[in-house]
């Protein structure tokens, strides 16, 4: 009986083929395995998970993890959620505030200090001019169906980084009480016309642009990672599965691109403005973008000092397509 790799990822469009059962897992069939994928709608806590063997995982609690010296799982450098973080910044719909520049002295609330997404965020404002150190920061919850947890890590600085609890965050935006929100998600009835909040940048699409021809990537935020007994040829096959589930589902919106108003367009625009492969998984499309979120990693003070890439990632994804 073959050997149950079961595997938690966020529900993803681009799963829609494997779950269809339009891709066969032979590869690990003939390893003597079999593949379960569970689609949920949060992370799991993979090295203390009794249920998983494989999960999407953050990649900054992962690489703080290898710094640190633990070794409870390994990952590859195939990176499940892949996206710009300008768009994550938000104010009130009625603020004056149109950019980073106009935050510096005010107070910014935050959903989670130590989250890949708002390291890439506070490394775009810091770009535009606004440092750590150039404002107040506010770690609490976002809405009121969020709960209160420990959002900011060993990484509180009094009068500067600190917790707040009680009245959520969007209400506080909302009263004046905070100037701008860094959440990647955003809250109910944001995709409105009366929607009470707004993005900071007026023309989003343009400060991602530009960020994408000075970096030369698309920031990544989750990674697949694996508990270290699964052996490294069935992590590659799962990769190559999962790729190929993206793929598939890729092709499929290129033809039914009436999904959403402007998909036609924006898979027009993202072949015309960014790099070939830009999310294909391995490092050699991956490395430069990873190696510059741990050097942003360092700036922040999330780690210590630089780890290599081939320490946090010694298996590779040879000739991913």
């Amino acid at each position: 009986m073959a050997e149950e790799i079961r595997v938690a990822l966020r529900d993803w469009d681009w799963l829609t083929p494997w779950a269809n059962g339009e891709i066969g897992a032979s590869e690990l069939a003939a390893l003597g395995y079999s593949l379960r994928i569970d689609p949920l709608n949060t992370v799991v806590d993979l090295p203390h998970s009794d249920t998983y063997v494989g999960a999407e995982a953050s990649l900054s609690k992962y690489v703080q993890a290898v710094a640190n010296g633990n070794d409870a799982m390994v990952a590859l450098p195939h990176l499940l959620m892949q996206g710009f973080r300008h768009r994550c910044i938000i104010v009130a719909t009625d603020s004056n505030i149109e950019s980073p520049s106009q935050l510096v002295g005010g107070k910014i609330g935050i959903t989670g200090w130590p989250d890949s997404g708002n390291v890439w965020t506070r490394a775009a404002l810091a770009d535009a001019g606004l440092n750590i150190t150039s404002a107040r920061w506010c770690a609490g919850r976002l809405t009121a169906d969020h709960p209160e947890t420990d959002r900011l890590g060993e990484h509180g600085v009094p009068g500067r980084i600190e917790a707040i609890t009680g009245k959520p965050m969007i209400d506080r935006l909302s009263d004046g009480e905070l100037d701008a929100v860094l959440t990647p998600f955003m809250p109910p009835g944001f995709y409105t016309k009366s929607s009470r909040f707004r993005p900071l940048y007026r023309d989003v699409r343009v400060a991602e642009q530009k960020w994408a021809a000075a970096r030369g990537f698309v920031p990544g935020h989750h990674i697949l990672a694996f508990k270290k007994f699964v052996p490294a040829e069935a992590q590659l096959a799962v990769s190559r599965i999962l790729n190929e589930s993206k793929r598939q589902w890729t092709q499929k919106r290129h033809k039914y691109a009436e999904t959403t108003a402007w998909t036609a367009v924006d898979f027009w625009d993202e072949a015309q403005t960014l790099p070939e492969g830009w999310d294909r998984p391995g490092l050699a499309s991956q490395r430069n973008m990873l190696a510059e979120f741990v050097r942003e990693s360092v700036i922040q003070g999330l780690l210590d000092a630089v780890v290599p890439i081939d320490t946090l990632f010694p298996l590779d994804i040879p000739n991913a397509a």
